[in-house]
């Protein structure tokens, strides 16, 4: 499959059949290039505008805005209830994380996962091969924690996003701190948008440091 990052939390994921998942579209004005789009499926993880931006979204569409199962275009996808913040949702409300059945690897995107969730919510979890995991702090959980949660799911795979860079107009916390924290892995950083992984290359405890998409440089 292919994992592409548009910058924040928004990534597009392209399994072997072509059917597409995207996730937290980011509204322009946060800085990051999100070009209009068809895909099959987009979750939102919660209704904040740097994370549900569907006005890019182009044709026939399955937009996945909750908690629970879903099976569309051979994908299934496992929303799972968390909280936004550390004050039981009463600062920033709640979030869904959704995990994504697709070419036989299971992966966790964690929207802005606000804090480390409970042995009964990590269990609805269950095993993931791949996660997607907000390191930037301040809304969301940060590196020392995004580090800890890695510790209880294992992944093989693991992607930081909803960090600092060049682009973003919000002020979070860079990848620097994170990669810091994550010096018992072996770190990947790929100088490109897009990483391609299948069930064969997984690995074992590795760190895939993606740049955000770039519009004149990757089209």
């Amino acid at each position: 499959m292919k994992i592409k990052w548009y910058g924040h939390s928004c990534f597009l994921l392209t399994d072997s059949n072509g059917s597409t998942v995207l996730t937290d579209p980011c509204d322009p004005s946060y800085g990051y290039e999100i070009p209009p789009m068809h895909a099959d499926i987009v979750t939102i993880s919660h209704e904040h505008n740097d994370h549900n931006n569907i006005s890019i979204l182009r044709g026939n569409t399955e937009i996945i805005r909750s908690p629970g199962e879903y099976n569309v275009k051979g994908i299934h996808i496992t929303g799972v209830e968390t909280l936004h913040d550390r004050s039981g949702g009463a600062l920033r409300g709640k979030n869904t994380m959704f995990i994504y059945d697709m070419d036989d690897m299971r992966i966790l995107h964690c929207g802005d996962l606000g804090m480390i969730p409970d042995e009964e919510t990590i269990a609805k979890v269950g095993h993931i091969d791949i996660m997607l995991v907000p390191i930037g702090a301040i809304y969301t959980i940060d590196d020392l924690e995004a580090r800890e949660l890695a510790n209880i799911l294992k992944p093989k795979v693991v992607i930081p996003m909803h960090y600092k860079t060049p682009k973003l107009k919000l002020e979070l916390c860079p990848l620097a701190p994170f990669i810091d924290a994550a010096k018992d892995c072996r770190i990947h950083n790929l100088n490109d948008c897009e990483a391609t992984i299948t069930k064969m290359s997984l690995g074992e405890d590795r760190v895939l440091i993606l740049r955000p998409y770039d519009a004149e440089r990757d089209e």
